[in-house]
């Protein structure tokens, strides 16, 4: 049977078929819970064997579900006190159908949550067991999103249809009270910004990019659309107030003369006022609130707008706090150094020379890379060092035409080291036991009858690390040199698996050298 490509792997399109969309798919959120292909698709074998429709957390259904009613929910935000303010009443068979589809769309939301997968921080899998995903529902989120969900807009396409079809003047002047007051009770459906909240934190659970810059964006755009919508709201009361006590002769809207503008016009002056009160700029107007109503309307805006500041503040502040971790860890070490130097009282030049080393050698960022290095696996950090460090092996005669074990091996030996302009990495006729890969950086090697430049790629001191003797030139850095090194202890310990290519080696060293070897 053909392989089905999808989320999972190893299975059949005729076993899966379209429940395949159900099933976990494998990215970054999957593996890190589950901690590898194969454990995903016992996860899917999992699902498919408890033969119940559930849809899973790191499903594609889940994720497509999860961005339509991001969308949806976030129009209704938008759309809803849009209505009830500005369009009393006429908001056109495009709106009302759009109120009825959301309506069923919430309605069906709710009924799928019983259905739907949960991951709790604290579980090893995802709960798919129909009872205790009923159980966690029912005692969460299942009241909040019944009345979110409650069918506003049947109820007002109902009424408006018999409304306009009603010909007796009593009891349409009575249907008109009570269509007012569902429109106000429509209010309701404005809790369903708890979802929006919900479905952000969704998607950065299950998102297929699990890397901090993407939590980070989700996080920015969550906060900005919290904020968008707290303006938005504050500008449809400050018209929909007024609007509720038949516009007095001292509301604003009158002094404005905004009583037969365009919607769009009156939507702007509401949205300017909230946001001169909500950051305390003035009252949106020339004339300060003239009767209580407005009075407590501007007090609320202005309380909102200081709870806007400050969620802004402590969110902006908590998201620099962890952004770049180790640029900040960089600083305070930094400063430790700063004080330690003062306290020792060195002096101005060396001073100089121990923070440019610091900033050569970390980069203004700092880690643990012993710790890291020690953590990871073996066959990663072959990888890693495999690529920093191989083109700089395939260069030494020594190591050419070496089988890939000892190579692996020398290289898990290497130690990462720093040299400052200036610095004089090696003397002649001194002892040594290290040999260097320049990996950056120039260098200039002398004796009293040549000099010659290194640069990328080079290296020097063989001899040292093949015999311990000592250094047949001095070795100085131009510039920063950014090196790789190879001490003689460990070299030896690395050829003690490898008894053939030692004895290559001891034939070399009482070979004579073309006299440009360190």
């Amino acid at each position: 049977m053909e392989k089905f490509k999808g989320p999972t792997t190893g299975f059949t399109k005729a076993t899966c078929g379209w429940r395949a969309l159900l099933l976990p798919q494998q990215n970054r959120q999957s593996l890190y819970m589950y901690g590898s292909e194969v454990a995903v698709e016992k996860e899917c074998m999992r699902q498919l064997e408890s033969g119940v429709f559930v849809i899973h957390p790191f499903s594609p259904m889940r994720s497509y579900y999860i961005m339509v009613m991001m969308a949806i929910t976030f129009l209704n935000l938008i759309g809803i006190p849009m209505e009830i303010a500005f369009l009393d009443g006429d908001s056109g068979v495009a709106w009302e159908s759009f109120n009825v589809f959301s309506d069923t769309l919430f309605l069906l939301d709710v009924v799928l949550n019983f259905r739907m997968g949960i991951i709790t921080e604290d579980a090893e899998e995802a709960i798919l067991d129909i009872k205790k995903i009923r159980v966690c529902y029912l005692r969460t989120w299942f009241i909040p999103d019944v009345i979110a969900a409650f069918p506003i807009g049947y109820i007002l396409l109902f009424a408006d249809l018999h409304y306009h079809n009603d010909d007796n003047p009593s009891k349409a002047n009575k249907m008109m009270r009570i269509l007012m007051f569902v429109r106000i009770l429509s209010l309701i459906r404005l809790a369903r910004v708890s979802r929006l909240v919900r479905f952000f934190n969704e998607v950065e659970k299950v998102s297929n990019a699990n890397l901090e810059v993407v939590r980070l964006f989700f996080r920015i755009l969550s906060l900005f659309m919290m904020i968008f919508l707290l303006c938005h709201w504050n500008g449809c009361i400050q018209y929909f107030v007024p609007m509720l006590e038949e516009f007095p002769t001292d509301c604003w809207v009158r002094k404005e003369n905004l009583m037969n503008s365009t919607v769009i016009v009156k939507y702007s002056w509401g949205v300017f006022r909230a946001l001169s009160q909500m950051i305390a700029l003035s009252y949106g107007s020339m004339d300060a609130p003239t009767n209580y109503i407005e009075m407590w309307i501007v007090m609320v805006s202005m309380v909102s707008g200081c709870m806007m500041y400050t969620i802004l503040v402590a969110n902006a502040t908590t998201m620099i706090a962890n952004l770049d971790p180790a640029a900040k860890e960089y600083k305070s070490k930094m400063s430790r150094l700063e004080h330690y130097m003062a306290f020792m009282k060195l002096p101005p030049e060396l001073h100089l020379r121990i923070s440019n080393y610091y900033q050569a050698r970390y980069g203004g960022k700092w880690f643990d890379e012993k710790y890291i290095m020690d953590t990871i696996s073996s066959s990663l950090k072959e990888q890693i060092l495999m690529v920093m460090c191989s083109q700089l092996l395939k260069k030494v005669p020594m190591f050419q035409n070496r089988e890939e074990t000892f190579i692996n091996d020398v290289l898990l030996k290497l130690h990462y080291e720093v040299f400052q302009e200036g610095d004089v990495i090696v003397r002649q006729n001194v002892p040594g036991n290290r040999m260097f890969f320049i990996d950056h950086g120039e260098a200039l090697m002398e004796t009293e009858s040549y000099e010659k430049e290194l640069c990328d790629g080079d290296f020097f001191g063989e001899t040292c690390v093949l015999t311990k003797g000592k250094h047949l030139a001095t070795v100085k850095a131009l510039t920063d040199c950014q090196c790789f090194s190879l001490s003689w202890d460990d070299f030896q310990e690395a050829l003690r698996g490898f008894p053939d290519i030692k004895k290559d080696l001891e034939k070399m060293i009482l070979v004579n050298s073309d006299g440009e070897v360190v």
